[in-house]
């Protein structure tokens, strides 16, 4: 009887765990898992190619060394922090990763900002590539980006309802991290690509003659 009673359960485990969202919450976990190697492989993209990018200016907005310097340094800080799977679950190290990434959205566009005060830089060979190439991987992070805050939007939801939540207890499911408001707004801004108009010196106030 014992024995029935084993085969019984066995097969009803299967139905029990799935009329409970225990499937559920594996698939949207492996779909957070996911989304969330695609955005660090595209901010990994992006701190690529900001060596090649700097290296190319630097000789022609020699000037502007503060600038360049800001954009190192914010890579490299960028790219210390180790970004594991685990980082979704931190929140304190998701913000610090968050934060650094947008240093580096930052600081990349105040070095557009800047090189548009230099229309020769166009004729520099290979800066037009790494132009479309930084262009793209930000068109790539906004959608990565998107992805993973939708998928962690409805794991979240089914580990925060009823009934799922008594499950996702029992797994050890807890909510994940997502992009903040405040620091969405900063790292989605897309550096600033656009050469093909320098900037114009601001006229000079005149001093008034005499009367």
């Amino acid at each position: 009887m014992s024995f029935l009673r084993a085969v019984v359960l066995l097969l009803l485990t299967p139905l029990l765990l799935s009329g409970c969202g225990y499937n559920t919450l594996q698939q949207q976990d492996e779909q957070v898992t996911s989304a969330w190697s695609e955005v660090l492989n595209q901010y990994q993209r992006r701190a690529d190619l900001v060596p090649n990018l700097v290296n190319v200016v630097r000789g022609a907005v020699a000037a502007e060394k503060d600038i360049l310097d800001s954009v190192v340094e914010a890579r490299a800080k960028a790219t210390s922090i180790q970004a594991t799977p685990e980082l979704i679950n931190d929140p304190q190290a998701f913000q610090q990763w968050q934060a650094a990434q947008g240093e580096l959205s930052s600081a990349l566009s105040r070095l557009m900002v800047v090189v548009e005060r230099y229309p020769d830089l166009k004729s520099i060979s290979g800066f037009a590539d790494l132009q479309a190439q930084l262009e793209g991987t930000e068109n790539r992070i906004a959608v990565a980006r998107k992805r993973y805050i939708d998928a962690v939007q409805a794991y979240n939801i089914t580990v925060r309802s009823f009934p799922t939540n008594l499950t996702a207890k029992m797994f050890g499911h807890q909510p994940k991290q997502n992009f903040t408001v405040q620091d969405e707004a900063t790292i989605s801004k897309p550096p600033t690509v656009d050469f093909g108009t320098p900037a114009q010196p601001q006229p000079q106030p005149q001093p008034e003659k005499p009367g």
